[in-house]
């Protein structure tokens, strides 16, 4: 059993006794009234959805799935296609893969996660490398403090490109490393 304030979005919890994937989880109060967690959640069996808000301190049991890694092999509207090492092919929903979406590209390695014998989601490394396909220059004078601004990355289909916030040194061409968890920025990579 964990509680609500340990659930991660991708985690797959039990509710009223039927498994759910957190698609998305926002919190809400502060530490003096305490926490409460929206989710958007996603029944595994029947593929309805299911939007509803618990205490932190809530429990839930979490459903250990297998994993297997997959390598990202291309698009097939609307499922999005997988290979393992036996060039076994796994079809995943858009709406499985969450924020994964935003940094697929071709070929790239990530693991599969089953439940049942199925692909239902794909879990991604902690931090990747993206160039940097398009982003502003910087504004000469703005550079007191942590100014940032929005850079567009590379991914497999250009309709989810994705922003991350970086530093205004970054420029169009580099090479960054995001966190895959948080979606920040987290340094220019050196070849």
């Amino acid at each position: 059993m964990k509680f609500a304030k340990e659930i991660r979005v991708g985690n797959i919890i039990m509710v009223d006794a039927k498994p759910f994937i957190v698609l998305r989880s926002d919190v809400n109060g502060s530490s003096r009234t305490g926490f409460t967690y929206k989710w958007k959640m996603k029944n595994l069996l029947t593929n309805a959805p299911l939007e509803n808000v618990f205490r932190g301190d809530d429990k839930f049991d979490v459903v250990v799935l297998d994993k297997k890694p997959v390598t990202y092999s291309y698009f097939a509207d609307p499922l999005f296609v997988f290979m393992d090492e036996e060039y076994n092919q796994y079809e995943i929903e858009e709406e499985n893969l969450g924020d994964a979406i935003h940094y697929l590209k071709d070929g790239m390695e990530c693991e599969a996660v089953f439940y049942d014998g199925k692909a239902i989601s794909v879990e991604l490394p902690t931090t990747i490398a993206r160039q940097v396909v398009y982003s502003e220059p910087a504004v000469k004078g703005n550079t007191s403090g942590n100014v940032l601004k929005e850079a567009k990355i590379e991914n497999a289909i250009e309709a989810n490109q994705h922003i991350v916030q970086v530093p205004l040194f970054v420029d169009q061409g580099d090479v960054i490393e995001i966190d895959t968890r948080t979606n920040e920025y987290k340094k220019i990579v050196r070849n």
